[in-house]
C-alpha cells in the first residue's frame, strides 16, 4: 500500500512538472513572438502600406526564407 502511494505521488509530481514546463514553453513562445515583432518594427516593415507588406510576405513564402535570406545577403 505504501509503495502505491509513493508511486502515485511521484506520478502526480511528474505531471505537475510537465504542466509547469508546458507553461514555460508557452511563455517563451510569446516572448519570441514579441521579439520578432519588435525586430520587424525596428526594420521599418510595419510602416509599409499593408498591400506592399502582404506582397512582400507572399514573395517570402513563395521563395522560402532561406532563399530570401541568401538573396538579401548577396545584394548587401
Amino acid at each position: 500500500m505504501e509503495m502505491a502511494k509513493s508511486l502515485d505521488a511521484e506520478q502526480a509530481a511528474i505531471e505537475a512538472d510537465e504542466r509547469k514546463l508546458a507553461e514555460r514553453r508557452k511563455a517563451l513562445q510569446a516572448k519570441q513572438r514579441e521579439a520578432a515583432i519588435a525586430a520587424i518594427e525596428k526594420a521599418g516593415l510595419l510602416r509599409m502600406p499593408i498591400d506592399r507588406l502582404e506582397g512582400l510576405m507572399k514573395a517570402v513564402k513563395k521563395l522560402g526564407l532561406d532563399t530570401v535570406e541568401k538573396r538579401l545577403e548577396a545584394s548587401a
